[in-house]
C-alpha cells in the first residue's frame, strides 16, 4: 500500500507540484513577456478593425465586426490578467525559505493558490489570444496598409512647449479667408440696431463658424461693459447656458457666482444674470431690451477659394521648419491635397497638421494623397470632414490614439485642465518610460503632438508657454465618441443617453445618475469620471466602492454638490491608481485608503478634509498628496515611508503634527508647499530641502502679518527651481534668490522689507512673473530702472499701504503684458507707464477715487498714458463701496487678509 501511495505521488502528485513550483517561478517573465505581446496584439486589433471599415459587403463586415469584437475582448481578459499578477506579486515581498517568523510563512501560503490561479489564468488568456488571432487570420488574412504600419512621425522637441509658444490662442489671430465677414459682423454688432439683437452664424459644418464667432468677439467685446463667451453643446438645457452666462459674468467682475448656483432654477439664474447686466447707466436700456428684439441671420456658405485654401493648408503643414512656405517640389501634390478638402478649413487644418509630422518628400506625400482619395470613395454615406477626421485618427500610433480618445471622457466642449488630464493618461498606462524623461514630460509629448497635428485645441496657457486648458472641437468630439463606442474604449450615461450599452464597458463618465448602473453586479471598468452637478445618492455612490473592484481611475472632482460619505468599502479598490476628490464636500477619508497600494495620485483639495488617517503611511507608491491642509494627529511620522512623492500640497506644520526631518527622505520631491512654518523650524527644513534635488516649485507660508521670520541660508539644491512662494517676515531679500537661473515665478507676501526689493530681484534672468503683496514692502517709492525685469510678462501690486509713488523708466519692463494694482495710495498711475508699449491688460481694483478717475476715458487728466492698452479694468470690491458709501467697517473685515466678501454682505444685513 504504501508503495502505490509513493509510485501515485512520484508519477502525479511530483510533477504536478514542480509544474506549480516552475510556474511561480517563472511568473514575472511571463507576465514581462505577455505585456510585450500585448502591445503588438492591440496593433494587430487596430489593423483588424481597419479592415472592417473598407470591407464594402455589409454581411461580412458585420461578420468581421463581430471577430474584431472578440479580439478586444481577449484584450481586455489579457490586461486584466496582468494586472491580477502583478497585484500578487507585489504583495508576496518574502521568501519563506527566508523567513524567520511563522506569521511571514502562513502569509506565503495564503497568497500560494491566489498566485497559482492568476498563473494558470494567465496560461489561459495567452492560449486564447492566440486562438483568436489565428482564427481571425485564417478567415480574414490582413494586409497591413500604410496608415497603420508604424508612422514615421517627426521626433520629439527637446522641449515640447517651444512650438507651442508659437500658437498663444485657441483660435488663430487671422483666420485665412474670413476677412469680409469680421467686418460685416463687427459692424452689426457696434453700429448696427440699438434693440436687443440675435445673430445667427449658419453653414455647414467645419466651414468656420467657431472660428468666426470667437474672431469676431475678440474684436468687439472691449466696446461693451458687460460680455460672455459660452459655447452650447448640442445637448444642451436653458438652465445650463444660463449658469454658464452667470459664472461668465461674474468673472468678468471679478465676483464669485452665488453659492447655489448650481442649485437655481430657470427663473433665479435670469435675475441673477438681469442683476449683472443692470447698473444706473444701461437700466432703461436693459428695460428697452426687454422689450424689442431683432434677428439677424449671417450666412457662412462659401467655402475657401483654392488661393485661401492653399495659403491655410501651407500655414499648418510646413509651420515648423519651412516658416509656412511650401517648398517647390510638393507644391504640386499639396495642391492636389487640398483640391480634396474642398474648401473646409476644418479638413485642411486637420490635414495639414497630420503633414507636419510626416516627412516632406513626395513620394510618402502621393502615397498619402492616394489613400486620402480611397478614404473620400468609399462609405459615401460619410461627409468629407468625417472622412478626413477618421484618416488623421488612423494615422496615430496605438497609445496616441488612447490619448485623444480620452476627450471622449469629457463632456463636448468641455474646458480640461492639461495637469488632470496628464496624470489620467500615466496612470491609464497610455504613456511609456522614455530614457531621461520623466513621465509627465513623455505625456506632455504627447499632448504636444496632438496640438500639432491640430486635433487638440489650446483653451490657455500658463505664463511660461505650457498648455494649461485644452479642448477639442465638437466635430472631432463627435468622431472621437463614435471611435470610443467602436472599440469599447469609454461610455457616456447622460440624461441623453440613460442606457448602458451591451458591448463591454470599459470606461464610463456619468453626467446622471441612472438605475442601469445600479444594476450591473460585475463589472471590469477601469475608470469612472462624474460631471453631474446634482447630488448622487449615498447608495449610487457605495455601489461603485463595492462593485467596480478593477478600477484604475476614480475622478469626482468638482461635481458633488452635497456632502456624501466615503465608506470603508474604498479599500476593495486594489487597483486604484487616481483618487480626486478635489472641490467635492467630502469630509474624512476612510482607514481602509492604508489598502490602496497601488495608489499613485491623491487629490483631496477644497475639500473638508484637514487630517489623514495614519494608513496613508501604506502607500508606498504615492506620488502626489494634494490637500489644502495635509496632516496626521495620530502618527507625525508618516511621510517618511512615501518615498516616491513628488508633489506635496498643502503639508501643514503646525502643532508639531508633521515630523519635519521626514522630508528629507522625500527626496524625488519636485512641488513642496508648507504652511504654519515657524522659525524653529529653519534648519531641519534647510536640511530636508539640500536633499531634494529635483524641486521645482517651494511654497513656504509662515502665516498671517507679524508672524514668523523666514530666514534660509543658500541653498544649492534649488538650481532646478522654477517657482517660489514666501509668505513671512524677511529681513532682507535672500542672495540666493537672485542666482535662481530657472526661477520662472515669484510671490513675496507679508515680507515687511523696507529696503526697495527691485535691486535685488532685478537680475534674475528668466523671471516671468513677479508678486509683491501684503505688506511685503513697506516704504513708499518702487524704481524700475532702464533695462531691469527684461523677461518680466506679469506684475502685481497689492496691499502696499505705503507705496504712494511708482517710476517706470524707459527700457525698464520691456515685455510686461499684464500689470495688477490693488488697494495701494496712490492718486495717479505709475509714471513712465506709457512706455510699456507691449502691455495688453491693466487691472486696478480698489485704488482711489482720485486714481480712478484720473484714468477716466473721458476726460481723466492721464488718460493719455495709458489709451495704448486694449483692456484696462476697474474693479470695486463690496467692502471698498462701503466705505465710499459711508458705512463703517470693523477692523477686522479691514485686513486685506480677510477676503470673503459674502461673510462681509452677511455681516450688513
Amino acid at each position: 500500500m504504501a508503495d502505490a501511495v509513493v509510485s501515485l505521488a512520484q508519477n502525479h502528485l511530483l510533477p504536478k507540484i514542480v509544474e506549480a513550483i516552475k510556474m511561480l517561478r517563472d511568473l514575472p517573465k511571463e507576465v514581462a513577456d505577455i505585456r510585450d505581446e500585448l502591445a503588438s496584439f492591440q496593433e494587430f486589433i487596430n489593423d483588424a478593425h481597419k479592415a472592417t471599415q473598407d470591407e464594402k459587403d455589409d454581411d461580412k463586415r458585420d461578420t468581421i465586426k463581430e471577430r474584431v469584437k472578440r479580439l478586444r475582448e481577449a484584450a481586455f481578459r489579457m490586461e486584466d490578467a496582468i494586472d491580477e499578477c502583478m497585484i500578487l506579486e507585489e504583495n508576496n515581498y518574502d521568501d519563506p525559505r527566508c523567513a524567520a517568523l511563522l506569521c511571514e510563512v502562513v502569509d506565503f501560503l495564503k497568497t500560494l493558490i491566489p498566485r497559482l490561479q492568476a498563473a494558470y489564468n494567465l496560461q489561459d488568456v495567452k492560449s486564447l489570444v492566440c486562438a483568436e488571432r489565428e482564427a481571425f487570420e485564417r478567415h480574414f488574412p490582413l494586409e497591413r496598409s500604410s496608415l497603420s504600419r508604424g508612422k514615421q512621425n517627426v521626433p520629439f522637441e527637446e522641449d515640447p512647449w517651444l512650438k507651442l509658444r508659437m500658437d498663444p490662442l485657441l483660435i488663430e489671430e487671422a483666420p485665412v479667408g474670413l476677412d469680409e465677414h469680421t467686418l460685416a459682423l463687427k459692424n452689426l454688432l457696434t453700429e448696427g440696431p440699438q434693440e436687443r439683437t440675435v445673430i445667427s452664424v449658419v453653414g455647414i459644418p467645419g466651414v468656420g463658424k467657431s472660428t468666426l464667432a470667437k474672431q469676431v468677439f475678440d474684436k468687439v467685446h472691449k466696446n461693451f461693459e458687460c460680455h460672455a463667451l459660452i459655447t452650447v453643446s448640442q445637448y444642451y438645457t436653458v438652465k445650463r447656458v444660463l449658469t454658464d452666462v452667470l459664472v461668465q459674468l461674474c468673472k468678468e467682475k471679478m465676483e464669485d457666482p452665488p453659492q447655489d448656483v448650481s442649485t437655481m432654477d430657470r427663473m433665479s439664474l435670469i435675475q441673477e444674470v438681469k442683476k449683472r447686466l443692470r447698473n444706473k447707466r444701461n437700466e432703461k436700456v436693459g428695460k428697452f431690451c426687454e422689450r424689442s428684439s431683432y434677428i439677424k441671420v449671417h450666412k457662412l456658405e462659401e467655402p475657401l477659394d483654392e488661393k485661401e485654401c492653399f495659403r491655410l493648408f501651407c500655414n499648418k503643414a510646413f509651420k515648423y521648419g519651412f516658416d509656412g512656405d511650401c517648398p517647390e517640389e510638393l507644391k504640386d501634390i499639396s495642391l492636389e491635397i487640398v483640391r480634396k478638402c474642398k474648401g473646409l478649413p476644418l479638413a485642411i487644418v486637420v490635414v495639414g497638421g497630420l503633414l507636419s509630422q510626416k516627412d516632406k518628400n513626395a513620394p510618402e506625400w502621393k502615397s498619402f494623397s492616394q489613400n486620402l482619395s480611397l478614404e473620400l470613395e468609399r462609405n459615401s454615406d460619410l461627409n468629407s470632414i468625417t472622412k478626413i477626421l477618421s484618416l488623421s485618427y488612423d494615422d496615430l500610433s496605438h497609445n496616441l490614439r488612447s490619448c485623444l480618445l480620452y476627450f471622449g471622457m469629457y463632456p463636448e466642449d468641455y474646458e480640461v485642465k492639461s495637469s488632470r488630464l496628464i496624470k489620467q493618461w500615466v496612470v491609464e498606462g497610455f504613456v511609456k518610460h522614455v530614457a531621461g524623461k520623466s513621465l509627465k514630460e513623455v505625456a506632455q509629448q504627447k499632448l504636444s503632438e496632438l496640438i500639432r497635428r491640430n486635433l487638440v485645441q489650446v483653451s490657455s496657457f500658463t505664463i511660461d508657454g505650457k498648455v494649461k486648458r485644452c479642448r477639442v472641437h465638437d466635430l472631432i468630439h463627435d468622431m472621437i465618441v463614435k471611435k470610443a463606442k467602436e472599440t469599447c474604449f469609454c461610455h457616456s450615461i447622460s440624461e441623453h443617453n440613460q442606457s448602458l450599452s451591451s458591448e463591454i464597458l470599459r470606461r464610463l463618465t456619468i453626467v446622471e445618475e441612472s438605475d442601469d448602473l445600479i444594476r450591473i453586479e460585475r463589472s471590469h471598468i477601469r475608470s469612472i469620471l462624474l460631471f453631474t452637478k446634482k447630488g448622487l445618492s449615498q447608495q449610487f455612490m457605495g455601489r461603485i466602492f463595492e462593485k467596480y473592484m478593477s478600477l484604475k481611475v476614480l475622478d469626482f472632482e468638482d461635481r458633488i454638490s452635497e456632502f456624501f460619505y466615503v465608506s470603508e468599502t474604498l479599500g476593495n479598490l486594489i487597483h486604484l491608481k487616481y483618487l480626486n476628490f478635489r472641490k467635492s464636500n467630502i469630509r474624512f477619508l476612510p482607514k481602509s485608503i492604508g489598502k490602496l497600494h497601488n495608489l499613485e495620485i491623491l487629490d483631496v483639495r477644497d475639500t473638508l478634509v484637514d487630517n489623514l488617517p495614519k494608513e496613508i503611511s501604506n502607500l508606498r507608491k504615492l506620488r502626489h498628496l494634494l490637500g489644502i491642509s495635509i496632516s496626521c494627529d495620530e502618527k507625525k511620522e508618516f511621510l517618511g515611508s512615501l518615498t516616491l512623492l513628488e508633489k506635496i500640497h498643502i503639508l501643514n506644520l503646525d502643532g508639531d503634527r508633521v515630523e519635519i526631518r521626514e522630508l528629507e527622505k522625500l527626496k524625488q520631491l519636485r512641488d513642496l508647499r508648507v504652511r504654519c512654518f515657524k522659525a524653529k523650524q529653519t534648519d531641519a527644513l534647510c536640511f530636508s530641502i539640500d536633499k531634494m534635488k529635483f524641486l521645482e516649485v517651494l511654497h513656504i507660508d509662515a502665516g498671517e502679518r507679524g508672524g514668523e521670520i523666514i530666514d534660509l541660508p543658500l541653498m544649492s539644491s534649488l538650481s532646478t527651481l522654477r517657482k517660489l512662494f514666501l509668505r513671512g517676515i524677511l529681513l532682507k531679500i535672500p542672495n540666493w534668490i537672485s542666482q535662481l537661473q530657472n526661477l520662472l515665478k515669484l510671490s513675496l507676501k507679508g515680507s515687511e522689507l523696507t529696503d526697495d526689493p527691485l535691486k535685488s530681484l532685478k537680475d534674475i534672468p528668466n523671471l516671468l512673473f513677479l508678486s509683491i503683496g501684503f505688506h511685503a514692502y513697506e516704504g513708499e517709492t518702487l524704481h524700475f530702472q532702464d533695462g531691469w525685469f527684461r523677461q518680466l510678462k506679469e506684475l502685481e501690486l497689492e496691499y502696499l499701504v505705503k507705496l504712494n509713488s511708482i517710476f517706470i523708466d524707459r527700457g525698464a519692463l520691456p515685455s510686461l503684458k499684464k500689470l495688477l494694482l490693488t488697494r495701494i495710495p496712490l492718486k495717479k498711475v505709475p509714471t513712465g507707464i506709457q512706455y510699456l508699449k507691449n502691455l495688453e491688460v491693466l487691472k486696478v481694483k480698489d485704488m482711489s477715487i482720485q486714481f480712478e478717475q484720473s484714468i477716466a476715458n473721458d476726460g481723466g487728466q492721464d488718460h493719455w498714458m495709458i489709451q495704448h492698452v486694449p483692456h484696462v479694468q476697474i474693479q470695486v470690491s463690496l467692502i471698498t463701496k462701503m466705505f465710499r458709501g459711508g458705512r463703517l467697517v470693523p477692523k477686522y473685515i479691514q485686513s486685506p487678509n480677510f477676503d470673503d466678501e459674502k461673510k462681509v454682505f452677511s455681516f450688513f444685513l
